[in-house]
């Protein structure tokens, strides 16, 4: 159960049952919230944001679902829509939720934006992103530079933001660790499969960004890398399903 936490640390480290290990975090949850709605106000000012029903309808009838599955309430949660040809999605502490038009153009249906919206809410939840710019960081300045972070285009500002799955928007690309992965892909599934859609879905989605790898791959490949080693676990984790 222990996480290497060394004593000064130790109030940062968390047993967590459900993950069934410990976590690092140095900054709180409030914090990263706080983070969260001023990247997300930059995004909204940087990004146009569509009202095209061909995607935002798509994206919001799946959200309530998948929100409601993992535990939240939909009235708590920001859904929306970026024009952009990018494949990219994410969803952010404090209930932000995010699409781009050049995902939704790939996907075949319903079941396969609840697969990409179910692993991202589970970033969320399991407190991933506070993970990751914790380690990025470090625990002497964390929780300053969180709040020195907030609305600022500093490189701790820049951190926050990769870490919180929206990086490319300021130059810095910062991956889920492989552990992060398989986590939000685990309970994705169940969030999906709870809300009633097909996780083999998620195995087709998947196995449709690899696809995506010749050329330049997009930066939600890049973060989210599509292996067969990842569709395996996938297929692990949906015979349990069963």
């Amino acid at each position: 159960m222990g996480c290497g936490c060394a004593a000064a640390a130790a109030t940062a480290c968390t047993y967590n049952e459900e993950l069934g290990r410990s976590q690092l975090v140095f900054v709180s949850s409030g914090q990263m919230a706080q983070l969260a709605s001023s990247a997300w106000g930059d995004l909204k000012k940087q990004q146009k944001v569509t009202t095209d029903p061909k995607y935002v309808d798509r994206v919001r009838r799946v959200a309530p679902k998948i929100i409601t599955a993992s535990g939240g309430n939909p009235s708590e949660w920001e859904v929306q829509v970026f024009a952009s040809k990018d494949l990219n999605a994410f969803a952010l502490p404090g209930g932000k939720i995010g699409f781009y038009t050049g995902i939704l153009d790939i996907m075949d249906n319903d079941a396969q934006i609840a697969a990409v919206m179910g692993h991202e809410v589970a970033h969320v939840n399991y407190n991933h992103s506070g993970e990751r710019y914790s380690q990025q960081v470090g625990s002497s300045v964390a929780i300053s530079a969180a709040q020195a972070a907030i609305g600022t285009g500093s490189r701790t500002g820049q951190l926050a933001m990769a870490a919180l799955g929206v990086g490319a928007q300021v130059g810095v690309l910062l991956p889920f660790s492989r552990k992060h992965e398989l986590e939000a892909d685990k309970f994705g599934l169940r969030y999906m499969h709870r809300a009633g859609y097909d996780p083999n879905e998620a195995i087709r989605f998947w196995q449709k960004m690899s696809a995506q790898k010749s050329g330049s791959p997009p930066e939600f490949l890049s973060t989210h890398p599509a292996d067969a080693t990842r569709i395996a676990q996938l297929e692990r984790e949906i015979a349990l399903l069963k």
